[in-house]
């Protein structure tokens, strides 16, 4: 039968848990159930497409609520928007839900304890591991907040990870809850990949490029866990392994997601163009903010290859798309990219340093039918593993196989 399934989301905005959810939502709909969404920001002009262009009513409450205080206090705030918006759902909502889904806060869960309603909690990562090490006065003001995630977290019906990786810091985190999660892999919207897309390189980036020219795109946040720079040092290194005429043709996008309130985007994305002239890249590095879904569409289509430099990343989307995009992926030797990148077969896990990437990336370069064939075995693993339709059918018959409470 099909449900009325709430989705509870702190900030729809652009990123890989943004991308998780929306895409749970839709593979959903296509099942039959009906989706709302419930969040506390939306800003219009830095989320996903289908967040405002019909695909699912979305609901914003507790956005007077501050970000921060002064600066401090990211958590403690994030927690009491989302135990708001529990409080919205359950006492001023006219939605009337069969099950939530909520992600990253856990804070809010028992509140729907009062509509006796089923819950499904995501967990991307502990959000305790997340958290920047601090000073004293830090550690005793996160103790409280990480007791309440863990106690929160497993007060839900159902707890889902992203991958091996996830469910392994999980448990060792977490030692407390002794329900084992389910992994259910993320995927993408392949039917969104599928469409054809008028733009240029030119009208994207401003810039001439020759015919054979060698792209090498990078997409994540402007984040310093992100490692960006990594891509520009490592492009810096390539320059001595490459023949003048091979270098002439090597470019390098990045792609990042931006976001003017968050003062770190800010500060990185200008410590890399920095760094791209201290290396002396300059000229061969192009930098995007938030570039749009179908400007990222063109890129994947048009790049040779995918660096993604995150060390341990809970699972990482990109990765997943550059493989749909028939790319091959240079990714770290760790997190989430060893279950989705294939060594030697689909593309090159390394260190986490310019030597190692740079010479993996010097193959690439140098041999096109090489990252060709690598690219069509990522697309082949995606089909195999991490296809829409698996990820559909897996989440909805979670879904279904959730009895409502008596």
């Amino acid at each position: 039968m099909p449900k009325n399934i709430l989705f509870l989301h702190p900030d729809l905005g652009i990123g890989g848990a943004e991308r998780l959810v929306v895409d749970a939502a839709l593979a959903l709909i296509a099942k039959g159930h009906v989706v709302n969404f419930v969040t506390t920001h939306h800003d219009l002009s830095h989320c996903f497409e289908e967040t405002k262009n019909g695909s699912f009513p979305v609901t914003v409450v507790g956005d007077w609520i501050p970000r921060n205080i002064f600066g401090k206090f990211y958590a403690l705030c994030a927690y009491l928007k989302m135990i708001y918006a529990a409080f919205y759902i359950i006492c001023f909502s006219s939605i009337q839900p069969d099950l939530i889904f909520c992600d990253i806060v856990s804070a809010c869960i028992p509140v729907f304890w009062l509509s006796r309603c089923r819950v499904i909690y995501y967990c991307h990562f502990p959000d305790q591991l997340l958290s920047k090490p601090g000073s004293k006065l830090k550690s005793l003001y996160r103790a409280p907040l990480n007791w309440l995630e863990e106690i929160t977290t497993a007060s839900a019906d159902i707890i889902l990870v992203n991958s091996e990786f996830t469910r392994n810091v999980f448990k060792d985190t977490f030692k407390s809850i002794q329900k084992t999660p389910a992994i259910l892999y993320p995927s993408i919207n392949t039917d969104f990949f599928k469409r054809d897309c008028s733009s240029s390189l030119k009208d994207i980036l401003g810039g001439d490029f020759e015919p054979d020219r060698f792209i090498f795109l990078s997409i994540n946040r402007y984040e310093r866990k992100k490692n960006i720079l990594l891509a520009i040092t490592a492009l810096s290194l390539l320059k001595t392994k490459l023949s003048e005429k091979d270098w002439d043709r090597v470019y390098l996008i990045i792609a990042g997601g931006y976001d003017s309130r968050v003062i770190e985007n800010l500060e990185y994305y200008e410590e890399l163009k920095e760094k791209s002239i201290k290396y002396e890249v300059q000229n061969k590095v192009y930098f995007l903010k938030s570039p749009s879904d179908d400007d990222k569409l063109y890129l994947l289509q048009q790049c040779d290859c995918l660096l993604y430099t995150p060390s341990n990343e809970h699972f990482g989307i990109v990765p997943l798309e550059a493989m749909y995009s028939q790319k091959a992926v240079i990714a770290v030797n760790n997190g989430g990219p060893v279950e989705t990148v294939v060594d030697g077969e689909t593309g090159f896990l390394c260190e986490a340093s310019e030597e190692s990437f740079s010479s993996a990336m010097a193959v690439c370069v140098k041999d096109i039918n090489v990252t060709r064939s690598l690219g069509m075995a990522g697309r082949k693993r995606f089909e195999e593993k991490f296809s829409f339709a698996a990820f559909q059918n897996n989440l909805n018959e979670i879904v279904e196989n959730i009895t409502p409470l008596e």
